[in-house]
């Protein structure tokens, strides 16, 4: 990947559209941006620098992603009742070629999540792996370390 500064824009662009996906619950339309190998990954120790290394919070590839969606698309989710709200804020967004000939996102993100009476709030560095062919842009693994990743946290229902 060239050091195109249009393609590194389109790369930052992608993120801010996921985020935004993600707060409309277009959850559908948010998949579709990861590839078919793609992972997620949310570490649970802060030195930890692979999913094999220990537990993580959390740890799926495209097709647990997949069941993810699916079962917030269905009014069954006892969890998501009513559904969750979500804001995400994003600063410090930057973007470099990978040696792969992919780009590397990396962004803060502050993730306010509401469901009835109650807030939470999550502060992360995320960083998304895009592979670009034929000037397409997917995601092929997102990870996004909680700056408290190691206190207790009760379930993700919705994708940070």
């Amino acid at each position: 990947m060239s050091h195109n500064p249009a393609m590194l824009n389109r790369a930052i662009g992608l993120v801010e559209h996921e985020a935004r996906l993600l707060d409309e619950r277009r959850f559908d339309e948010w998949l579709s941006l990861f590839a078919d190998d793609a992972w997620y990954w949310m570490p649970a120790a802060w030195e930890q620098h692979s999913p094999d290394d220990a537990l993580s919070l959390l740890f799926e590839d495209r097709r647990l992603l997949s069941l993810r969606v699916r079962r917030l698309a269905s009014p069954g989710i006892h969890v998501e009742q009513p559904p969750s709200r979500t804001h995400h804020h994003l600063s410090a967004l930057t973007a470099e070629p990978t040696e792969e000939g992919g780009v590397e996102v990396s962004s803060l993100q502050l993730i306010v999540m509401v469901r009835e009476a109650e807030q939470r709030l999550f502060s992360a560095r995320c960083v998304h792996r895009l592979s670009v062919h034929q000037e397409e842009l997917r995601i092929i693994s997102k990870t996004v370390r909680l700056i408290d990743c190691d206190a207790g946290h009760r379930g993700f229902a919705v994708p940070l």
